[in-house]
């Protein structure tokens, strides 16, 4: 085992030799650009070497990064209008379903699944898990209206309507999710009480009232500017005896810039996140601000959980995945989009587990008198775990380039290659 994340380092250019050496401690951020732009491999493991990067990298910034504050990220924190973030929403999520499906799995949930023991369940069974606990904490109905905020590929409209009954309305802006929620609609029966708008929030019909509304990290693309806004949005949406079910992603509250100490990893790693992956998604706050924005609103908050080591975990098995799939990413995506999401999603696995950056669970209901509070008692107390040791299985057959990517066995009456829904790649 090597002991040095230098020993795992293969500069391929003159100004990498000469940065990388024993005399020297380069910011993390120089090595973000060199794997990227192919100035540096890495040989060996990887996850052996993201393991050791502490201890030969430092955590400070570069001039990139002013660049990019200045150029980028200040503008788009002040603007969040609808064209900006249709823009930067579908530059993301539009990329090809075949490219998210390298490395979500078939349950296509781009979000935290929920692990009673890391070591043996699959991802399937924390997504499972996860998508049950949502509709447990929402305490659904047969014939509630639910409203999905920021669906996604629509897995938590469809599983909704499906096992507990409901009448799901789920809510995206990029169509390549659009179309593949709609078809996972159809796959699994439901068209009949579910179904996908593709539009932008604001855009959401005014007038009506729903009895659940989820929103499972897509919040932090609002915009920290309108954030407020959105939860008062929201609170107008939701029947006065109503649930909502927030799930977000933040950095951790840090004790100043003239303080010393992780945070400045943190920071790096937020902005690399900002330039990167999630541009636009400038509400990834501490707790602090969430509770503050929901209590302005007028909720009451019911229940927090902490679900960011399940996070960890999470990320993960997508790195596994991906790396599975590594062959078929740099046939259709090239080089350069396997590295990113390489980096990307090893470097989170440390960050979620060391607290850098976490993800809440927050159930909130409207903040009055005669809302009865008993229903939070037995059944929906301690994390709304109960009977959740055996979720149940959120299947649909896949067959072709799915089933391959996904890595399990192709069904003959599955979707098929031609049938795939939203493949872009080159």
């Amino acid at each position: 085992m090597a002991g040095s994340a230098l020993d795992f380092i293969t500069p391929k250019t003159n100004a990498a030799r000469a940065r990388y050496t024993s005399a020297n401690t380069p910011s993390f951020g120089y090595f973000v650009e060199d794997f990227l732009n192919g100035d540096v491999d890495i040989k060996g493991d990887f996850q052996e070497f993201m393991k050791l990067r502490g201890g030969y990298f430092k955590y400070s910034l570069m001039p990139h990064h002013f660049k990019f504050i200045f150029s980028r990220f200040i503008p788009e924190v002040a603007i969040h209008s609808k064209k900006q973030d249709e823009r930067i929403i579908r530059e993301h999520y539009d990329r090809g379903n075949d490219f998210f499906a390298a490395f979500l799995g078939p349950r296509m949930v781009y979000t935290s699944g929920f692990f009673l023991d890391p070591k043996t369940e699959s991802l399937e069974r924390a997504q499972d898990r996860k998508l049950q606990m949502v509709c447990n904490k929402l305490m659904m109905k047969p014939g509630s209206s639910h409203l999905d905020i920021g669906c996604g590929w629509g897995t938590l409209v469809a599983y909704a309507a499906k096992e507990y009954k409901t009448v799901s309305t789920g809510v995206t802006i990029a169509q390549d999710g659009y179309d593949w929620g709609t078809q996972q609609i159809k796959d699994h029966g439901v068209s009949d009480r579910a179904h996908i708008l593709r539009m932008d929030y604001r855009d959401i019909p005014k007038g009506r009232k729903w009895n659940n509304i989820s929103c499972l990290e897509m919040a932090e693309h609002v915009g920290i500017r309108k954030f407020k806004g959105f939860i008062k949005m929201i609170y107008n949406m939701l029947e006065d005896d109503g649930r909502l079910y927030l799930q977000q992603a933040g950095l951790r509250a840090s004790p100043g810039i003239l303080h010393g100490g992780q945070h400045w990893q943190d920071l790096v790693w937020g902005l690399f996140m900002s330039e990167y992956i999630f541009s636009g998604a400038d509400a990834s706050t501490p707790l602090a601000f969430l509770i503050e924005s929901l209590q302005e609103a007028n909720f009451e908050v019911a229940h927090i959980e902490n679900i960011g080591i399940h996070y960890s975990h999470t990320i993960q098995h997508w790195y596994n995945n991906w790396m599975r799939n590594e062959e078929y990413v740099n046939e259709h995506y090239g080089n350069r989009f396997f590295r990113l999401w390489q980096l990307f999603l090893r470097w989170s696995v440390d960050i979620g587990a060391q607290g850098s950056s976490t993800c809440w669970s927050i159930t909130a209901h409207k903040n009055l008198d005669r809302n009865d509070r008993n229903e939070y008692i037995n059944n929906f107390e301690s994390g709304l775990r109960m009977d959740m040791q055996n979720p149940v299985p959120f299947d649909r057959p896949y067959s072709g380039v799915w089933a391959k990517l996904y890595g399990i066995e192709p069904c003959k009456t599955a979707i098929e290659d031609a049938g795939g829904v939203g493949i872009k790649a080159a």
